[in-house]
């Protein structure tokens, strides 16, 4: 196999792969820039947290108001369970039991604040999903597509990315270099196929010994262009 053929080959696999990522780049960013749908997802994303750090507030008041019960029970259980007979005792275990209900008084005064907070952030949470359900529905025919397309050219990309490689396998590195840089340089065609006695990319005509040249096992450039030349 020829060098220009082997490169030519090359250079119709990386422009499939340059279509396809064009294509996802193009579904990814019609998915992503959708104003009302990224707005919807941030008001569901500030919903979320503030649900999360709602329901942690309840959960810790309910931990802190069960073990303020458990010290009354405890200090009530001192008061009241005859192990302590001392007056001045006693009266200091009725005062800690009165200071321990006043502060549990706090403490569910806190944990129905926290109840109402959970309640609205539920709420709120609830409606924010709501409002995605409903855009998603509006765009959801659109957007289908849109990601069963995306399924497709992920795995056919994938599928030329492994071709790709196996295309590669019989070019030398230094040829390699010369074909990447010219992709570069030209738009992406590195290589030119010889059309009516001409360079397919620029159009620059090209004489008999250069298109003999390029049938031949020469890696020859077109005079104009400076792409490699392909003759089938």
């Amino acid at each position: 196999m020829s060098a220009s053929l082997g490169l030519y080959r090359l250079q119709q696999v990386d422009r499939q792969i340059d279509r396809t990522r064009s294509q996802l780049d193009t579904i990814r960013q019609t998915l992503e820039n959708d104003a009302e749908m990224r707005e919807c997802l941030k008001q569901v994303e500030t919903a979320k947290a503030a649900h999360h750090h709602a329901h942690h507030e309840l959960k810790s008041t309910e931990v802190e108001v069960e073990a303020q019960k458990i010290k009354i029970e405890q200090a009530e259980s001192s008061l009241y369970g005859g192990r302590v007979q001392n007056p001045k005792e006693l009266q200091d275990l009725q005062k800690d039991v009165a200071s321990l209900k006043k502060h549990l008084s706090t403490l569910e005064e806190r944990e129905l604040e926290a109840m109402l907070a959970a309640e609205t952030a539920d709420k709120n949470l609830q409606n924010a999903n709501t409002q995605l359900e409903l855009i998603q529905a509006r765009l959801g025919s659109e957007h289908k597509k849109l990601i069963a397309d995306q399924s497709t050219f992920v795995m056919e990309l994938e599928n030329l990315v492994e071709e790709r490689e196996a295309t590669l396998a019989p070019i030398d590195s230094s040829l390699l270099q010369i074909y990447e840089d010219l992709r570069q340089q030209r738009r992406g065609i590195a290589v030119a196929e010889i059309t009516d006695n001409a360079c397919a990319a620029c159009g620059g005509t090209l004489n008999s010994a250069i298109q003999q040249s390029a049938r031949s096992q020469k890696l020859v450039n077109c005079p104009t262009c400076g792409r490699i030349l392909y003759s089938n």
